[in-house]
């Protein structure tokens, strides 16, 4: 292309500093370097990490950045060393890297990569190297992908290649909630056919996850959240029953407990709620920790696990980015996995402090900016 290896100008939502609005600004991308892919990106869409991040992060000395880590999008030029992609390619960049050689991802335990970039940078972790430039200030990346921009780069160990048939204003929504709140459901908690499940937290996590019980077989699935609106999409995903806890005079998981004689087989805690493994049956039942969150301390009675049951994390569903991305579009295209269905708003760049707000006051899925 004709931007190959000059500098790019374009615009992109730079946050400033956390807990104030983005600011639409006009940024310089560098060309990628060794190993590297600049990216044209065609859809982000808004994700609550972001807002986490944004919002009710304490650590401040990550800024200014760029925000995002959901999108879609097509190779502009790629840096020395990259074989694997040519301008042109339609890619979702990855907040989990798959470098295919450190010991996690040659472990099929696993679908972390020592390579990744850290969600929270911790004090004293030196700032990461950035293609990013505004108004003659450095721009620091965030999780390596910065994708509220017109283009970002991005390091080829964090792009999959996807089917150049999918359409890139749906797919981007793979690149993290989706196939996060699905994996959970289907390789972290392996939801068994014929089980029942509860699912806490209707956001799009929350009915992605709903969606993979629906695919591993599960006979009941418990839809649990306060916010009764949100039952009609859950039973679009496949939930069979719906809990409101304000609805009752006891703890939910007791509600759960009495509807299941005893407790249901699994959960998936995708709010931050502790009630999910009280939710589970002795014996066996597995609960996992879902959503993204690092501000409290959560805490559970040893009983609650000596009596057997099991109680995991799942980041990023279980899936190995760079394999298991391409495969979730490639399902999508055969139909047997929605993702137009979590797409509430469609918005542009400039208007992105409005998805923000949106997803604040939980009146959306996913806000997809253009």
């Amino acid at each position: 292309m004709a931007t190959a290896g000059k500098v790019i100008k374009c615009r992109a939502a730079v946050a400033w500093e956390p807990r104030k609005p983005l600011v639409i600004e006009e940024i310089e991308v560098a060309p990628p370097q060794a190993n590297e892919v600049r990216i044209k990106i065609v859809a982000t869409a808004v994700c609550r990490s972001d807002l986490y991040y944004l919002l009710e992060n304490m650590h401040e000395d990550g800024y200014p950045t760029i925000l995002g880590h959901e999108a879609a999008g097509i190779v502009e030029s790629v840096g020395p060393g990259v074989t694997e992609f040519l301008p042109g390619d339609k890619v979702i960049p990855l907040f989990i890297s798959q470098c295919r050689e450190c010991r996690f991802c040659k472990s099929p335990k696993t679908n972390q990569c020592e390579k990744t970039c850290s969600l929270v940078r911790q004090e004293g972790m030196p700032a990461p190297d950035s293609r990013f430039t505004c108004k003659g200030k450095k721009v620091l990346p965030f999780v390596g992908t910065s994708t509220f921009s017109e283009y970002t780069v991005v390091n080829q160990i964090a792009v999959a290649k996807i089917d150049p048939a999918a359409p890139l204003d749906k797919v981007c929504l793979l690149g993290c909630g989706i196939c996060t709140g699905y994996g959970a459901a289907v390789n972290t908690a392996k939801v068994e056919p014929g089980s029942t499940c509860a699912v806490f937290g209707l956001g799009a996590v929350g009915l992605a996850a709903v969606m993979g019980c629906k695919a591993a077989g599960a006979k009941r699935i418990f839809a649990v959240d306060i916010n009764p609106d949100k039952f009609g999409k859950a039973k679009v995903f496949g939930a069979t029953d719906f809990v409101n806890p304000k609805d009752h005079d006891k703890p939910i998981s007791q509600v759960l407990t009495e509807m299941t004689n005893g407790g249901v087989d699994y959960s998936l805690e995708c709010i931050g709620n502790r009630s999910a493994l009280e939710s589970c049956i002795p014996g066996w039942g597995v609960s996992v920790i879902v959503g993204w969150t690092d501000l409290k301390d959560f805490a559970a009675r040893p009983v609650q696990l000596i009596a057997g049951r099991t109680w995991k994390g799942s980041l990023f569903g279980g899936f190995k980015s760079k394999d298991g991305v391409p495969q979730m579009v490639k399902a999508y295209l055969d139909k047997k996995v929605k993702v137009d269905e979590f797409i509430t708003h469609n918005m542009t760049l400039d208007q992105v402090n409005d998805a923000i707000e949106l997803m604040k006051k939980s009146k959306c899925i996913y806000d997809l900016c253009r």
